[in-house]
């Protein structure tokens, strides 16, 4: 039988397409793991998207979400009448206004993560030891990967 050699761009290329499928099936699985409630998607996004960020006007808001304008002030205001986020002026432009988490908000947030948590833990406790060894040391690569 004969040897290919490859190179190193050629086995990246099907690593990548794994890790991609792998990541974004897993990604749809521990969303899937979320509270059950009346908040969307899009509104648990957002609500994470202010809480990571602290305070954001709605444009940036909009712009971390990938969504247009018109979009976000439909899910803020949703968000709002829910007591999960808060507008407040701006320091320098009184035009516009910041949004931020209430209480109740980051409270939502923080039981969103901590279910979402403990589904991933209860898959990795059904992993052999060497497996989750495997896969902290993956982590690991996978943040030096991400941060570029």
């Amino acid at each position: 039988m004969e040897r290919v050699v490859t190179t190193e761009r050629a086995t990246a290329e099907p690593l990548a397409k794994t890790l991609r499928d792998a990541i974004t099936r897993l990604g749809r699985r521990v969303r899937q793991a979320r509270p059950v409630g009346d908040l969307t998607f899009s509104q648990l996004s957002a609500l994470t998207s202010l809480q990571l960020a602290g305070e954001l006007t709605p444009r940036e808001l909009a712009d971390v979400e990938r969504v247009q304008p018109p979009t976000m002030t439909k899910i803020v205001g949703k968000l709002e009448d829910r007591g999960l986020v808060a507008r407040k002026a701006h320091p320098t432009d009184g035009r516009q206004v910041i949004l931020a988490a209430t209480e109740q908000g980051k409270a939502v947030y923080a039981q969103y993560e901590q279910d979402r948590n403990q589904w991933l833990a209860q898959a990795l406790d059904r992993l052999s030891p060497e497996e989750r060894e495997t896969l902290a040391h993956a982590a690991e690569i996978l943040q030096r990967v991400a941060r570029g």
